[in-house]
């Protein structure tokens, strides 16, 4: 089978105006880049519109190393349900440069279920991570210069807390020292960077309704403290203003298409271990607006992308999605049975059925979170028959409706089987009102143990001073209201990536709480998480490459 670039290639695109015109998107509305890519206006969303759209979540099992396929499922169901005869848009978060150099690749999908143009996707885009990235250090340098001049007047701060960012995995700048060198560079002090899917900036992005939203919470972000504990925030800096020219444009959502010319919105790009893992707010209620069907995806296993999906992103902004499609694939269900992990390609009958326990888990949180479920075992070619059997009878056990997504191979094609499976859950047993697994009022506290217990099936929690200090600062400053966003290793329940199936009767360490007061949350730092990701011993960048204009390697 021909490289998903190579798939890429091969697809002649269709000009995004005509893309724009069939889902109703006015042409004098788009802001265009080029002929295949384009904003639309934040002020095309209508609310009523909105309402009316059935919204379904694409989530998945806790995933192998290399994943398990979402975007390609959250792609392919969009596609299949247009090939059944309904009007489908997919909203999907912006790929990052980490990944697409470091482990995983793009994420534009794969196979016959991609987005185009996914080089353009996947490295510099509409530039909306690069003007997060200024957006952010352009405050840093606003704080340091701030400071420099204020240093001879007695004003300093006992803390800074914001931090750099920069779209590259290195892990030589999780901890600096900066302003060496002499007094005019400024004053030395430790610090560090973030990957900018990180940064709160990019958090108040995905939550903002509107520029002037965006502006007011770029205001409330809070830079560090003062002697007397009291916090310094962007405002009193007076360059909230200035700090939103540069995301202007950045807050309109970007139209792309699919292989089968599927409109799609791709907008946002939180990671779902180091941050909430949700695409915008506005692009999913962009697409809401224009489909009476539309798929959108959250990061990760449901543990952390469909937590945060449901008790921040859907909490915030009054969604209720009608259906959860749950990913598996046998890589997955084996690597959770015990089955070597450089071998899941492997035959494994038992593997398979012992990993069942890790997609039972998912669908018994999925449920508390009041959502219908249905499975979608996204295909391999060295799957087999038996293999796959065994997970239909599974779900059978479990009354949870099952299908085969096989759009990498086939494109919207291998996709109806699912998308019917979809439309008939959503007629006939829609989801119910959302339970949320925490109320606003519970203690930050209280919030982090019903996660850690119910949602990871952890025993207790512990936090260390650090974090104990961060706890008393958040109910100092009256922040406890805030919806929790836990950072944690992406590949396993618990803390311990290794610990695949169903990690129980662990203790969750918690060494910091962030507050990320524009974007209206608090972010808990479990275990050994970073957010500045290293690079793998074999990079996917060394075997990219550009010849004639010609990109190769990317995927």
């Amino acid at each position: 089978m021909k490289t998903d670039i190579e798939i890429a290639h091969a697809y002649k695109m269709q000009n995004i105006r005509d893309v724009a015109s069939r889902a109703g998107i006015a042409r004098e509305d788009l802001k265009l880049y080029g002929n295949y890519m384009a904003k639309v206006p934040v002020n095309c969303i209508n609310e009523t519109s909105v309402r009316k759209s059935n919204l379904i979540l694409v989530t998945a099992i806790t995933p192998t190393p290399a994943g398990v396929g979402k975007t390609t499922v959250s792609i392919g169901l969009s596609m299949g349900l247009n090939h059944i005869g309904k009007k489908a848009i997919v909203a999907l978060r912006e790929p990052s440069l980490g990944p697409c150099f470091g482990m995983k690749g793009g994420a534009a999908g794969g196979g016959y279920a991609q987005v185009v143009p996914m080089e353009d996707i996947n490295l510099h885009f509409t530039g909306d991570f690069h003007a997060v990235t200024a957006a952010n250090n352009m405050i840093s340098a606003l704080l340091e210069n701030h400071l420099y001049h204020s240093q001879n007047n007695g004003i300093c701060l006992r803390e800074i807390v914001w931090k750099r960012v920069l779209d590259v995995n290195d892990r030589t700048l999780r901890a600096i020292i900066s302003g060496v060198g002499g007094k005019t560079n400024g004053i030395t002090r430790a610090t560090g960077f973030d990957i900018t899917p990180a940064s709160e900036i990019m958090a108040i992005l995905c939550l903002a309704k509107d520029l002037e939203d965006l502006k007011k919470r770029i205001g409330m972000i809070i830079l560090g403290y003062e002697h007397d504990g009291k916090p310094l925030y962007v405002n009193d800096l007076g360059i909230a203003g200035a700090i939103t020219i540069l995301l202007k444009n950045t807050i309109h959502p970007n139209l792309v298409q699919s292989l089968e010319g599927t409109p799609v919105f791709i907008h946002g790009g939180p990671f779902a271990n180091i941050a909430h893992g949700c695409n915008s707010l506005v692009a999913t209620k962009m697409a809401m607006t224009y489909a009476d069907y539309v798929v959108t995806e959250a990061g990760f296993g449901a543990d952390l992308g469909a937590e945060k999906f449901f008790n921040i992103k859907c909490r915030k902004g009054g969604l209720q999605p009608k259906l959860t499609v749950l990913v598996a694939t046998l890589q997955g269900l084996k690597m959770h049975g015990g089955h070597d992990i450089s071998k899941l390609l492997e035959k494994n009958p038992e593997s398979v059925t012992k990993g069942l326990a890790n997609l039972e888990k998912h669908v018994a949180n999925l449920r508390a979170f009041g959502q219908n479920i249905v499975v979608a075992l996204n295909r391999y070619a060295t799957d087999t028959e038996e293999e796959i059997a065994l997970v239909r009878e599974r779900c059978e056990h479990l009354d949870v409706p099952f299908a085969i997504n096989d759009a990498y191979a086939q494109g919207g094609a291998g996709a109806t089987a699912l998308a019917h499976t979809v439309v008939d859950a959503i007629e006939n047993k829609p989801s119910g009102p959302l339970v949320f697994t925490y109320q606003e009022n519970d203690t930050v506290e209280e919030k982090i143990w019903k996660i850690a217990h119910n949602i990871y099936g952890a025993r207790n929690v512990f936090y260390y001073e650090k974090a104990r200090e961060n706890l008393r600062k958040i109910e100092e400053l009256g922040l406890s209201h805030y919806p929790v966003c836990i950072a944690k290793t992406q590949f396993s329940f618990s803390t311990d990536p290794k610990a695949y199936g169903v990690a129980t009767g662990f203790e969750m360490n918690i060494h910091e709480l962030i507050v990320n007061n524009g974007a209206g949350m608090i972010v808990a730092i479990a275990g050994d998480i970073l957010r500045m990701p290293g690079l793998p011993k074999k990079p996917q960048a060394i075997f990219m490459d550009i010849n004639n204009g010609v990109i190769t390697g990317l995927s």
